[in-house]
Formats: structure tokens, C-alpha cells, sequence
């Protein structure tokens, strides 16, 4: 059995704080406090929950200090955990806001790193793209590595401009799959599909595609291809979906679009 992960103090109980949790106690958590003002209900014995900073016990040493505040909320939140700098290593998921950023609030002895996960971590199906500060270290990487695979995948760059984009595509990404399943659902519906039968028509084939996908060795664009016969409805379907006006350049403004307000979010 693998090692307990060391202490943890969880700034934040969103939905991805929550489900970050969850994921790091089914691994086995060697104890953690969540800080919400909103107290949600106590996680399990091995965590304790408090309503703000000045609440955490004085004899509590996280080894990672994981930061799931809201990005606007950043600047005056991160000061009150600038006291864990030197000891422990700071994990953001905060959209937008960069390592040079958070180094001025938290301190010059704080060692960050960078990361951007996504909301199937919630069921462990999550993807991660990190970032680690010039001065964190293998220990350090390492323990947020452990983290992050706790909830799904994880990949790293050296690049911090990288992780605006990746917040645009994997960050914001299932939110467009989501909207595709909508619009299949509303399409049904239109061409006469019940309503009941279009919305499981439409939630199967997304996720019956994107379970596909993941099983299958071959790229997106042969998947694709092998659903499209030569002169048949898929095709003529994909004509429409596929000009020059459509989803490819709807896709690429998109997620440009979705990277400037990253970049916004620095401040």
C-alpha cells in the first residue's frame, strides 16, 4: 500500500476543492483542514473544517498549502497563509493568476506551484496541466503530482503561458461538451424526438463517444472519419458543422477568447 499523503490545508471548499478532497482521503490522507466561510458540513473525522484563516490551529504543519479560492478573491486572501512559506509548498488552481503574481502576495520565500484541473475530477476522470516556480523542488513537485493524480490525469510544463491556454481547452472544455450534448438534446426535439428520448439519446451518445475515445488508440479525426460513409447523413451533417464559418472558426475564437480572459485574470 502506498504512503498516506502528509497533511494538507485546503484554502477553499468549492466544488473543486470538495472534489480534490475526496479524491486525496480515498488514497488515504494523514489529516487536513479545509478553510470555508460558508462551513460546509465536515468531510470525515480526518478532516477538520474551519470558517476562516485565523481559525486554523496554530499547531497544524500542512505540507501543502492547496489554494481553491476564487481568483478574485486572490489578493486578499493568499496573505493570510504567507506564515506556511518556507515549510510548505503552495498548489494553486486559481484561473489566471500567475506564479510571479502570487510569489508577491504570499512571499519570496513561498514555492508555488501552478496548476489547472477540470471538473470530471469529480469522478477521477479529471486532466491536469502544472506549472512548478523556479524554486519548488523534487519533493515538492512530487507531493503535488501525488495530489493531482488523486483526481485524474496529470501533465507538466516548464511554460507558464501555457497554462492560460490549457485553462481555455481542458479548464473550459467540458463546459462546450455539455453544450453540444444541449444541443443535441434541443436539435431532437425540434425534428420530433420526445423529450425523454432526446435527452438520453443525447447524454448517451456524448458519453458513449468520449468513453470511445478514451479506449480507443486512434486519433479523433479517424474516429470520426469512421462514423462518416461516403454520400451519407453524417456527411452532409459534417459539411454544415465543418465550413470555413462554423465550428472550426467558432472553435479557434473560443478558446482565444477564453485565453485573453485568463491572461485578464492576472490582473
Amino acid at each position: 500500500m502506498s504512503e498516506k499523503i502528509p497533511p494538507i490545508l485546503l484554502a477553499g471548499f468549492g466544488k473543486m476543492g470538495g472534489a480534490m478532497l475526496a479524491g486525496w482521503r480515498e488514497r488515504g490522507l494523514d489529516g487536513a483542514v479545509a478553510v470555508d466561510p460558508a462551513l460546509p458540513p465536515a468531510p470525515g473525522a480526518d478532516v477538520l473544517v474551519v470558517a476562516d484563516a485565523a481559525a486554523i490551529p496554530a499547531d497544524f504543519r500542512p505540507a501543502a498549502v492547496v489554494l481553491a479560492v476564487k481568483p478574485q478573491n486572490a489578493d486578499a486572501m493568499l496573505p493570510l497563509y504567507a506564515r506556511y512559506a518556507g515549510s510548505a509548498v503552495f498548489l494553486s488552481i486559481m484561473a489566471g493568476k500567475t506564479l510571479a503574481g502570487m510569489a508577491r502576495l504570499l512571499g519570496p520565500e513561498a514555492r508555488i506551484v501552478r496548476a489547472m484541473p477540470n471538473t470530471p475530477a469529480a469522478i477521477r476522470q479529471g486532466i491536469t496541466v502544472a506549472c512548478p516556480g523556479g524554486t519548488v523542488d523534487a519533493g515538492q513537485r512530487a507531493l503535488c503530482d501525488t495530489l493531482l493524480q488523486a483526481v485524474g490525469q496529470v501533465a507538466w510544463v516548464d511554460d507558464e503561458g501555457l497554462i492560460d491556454v490549457v485553462t481555455a481547452v481542458s479548464g473550459g472544455g467540458p463546459a462546450y461538451v455539455f453544450l453540444l450534448a444541449e444541443l443535441l438534446e434541443q436539435a431532437a426535439i425540434t425534428q420530433g424526438i420526445p423529450p425523454d428520448l432526446a435527452r438520453l439519446m443525447a447524454r448517451q451518445t456524448v458519453s458513449g463517444s468520449g468513453a470511445l475515445l478514451a479506449a480507443s488508440p486512434e486519433d479523433a479525426a479517424i474516429l470520426r472519419k469512421n462514423v462518416t460513409s461516403p454520400k451519407g447523413t453524417t456527411e452532409r451533417a459534417l459539411a454544415v458543422l465543418m465550413a470555413d464559418d462554423a465550428w472550426p472558426a467558432a472553435v479557434q475564437r473560443a478558446i482565444a477568447a477564453a485565453t485573453a480572459r485568463s491572461r485578464e485574470l492576472a490582473g
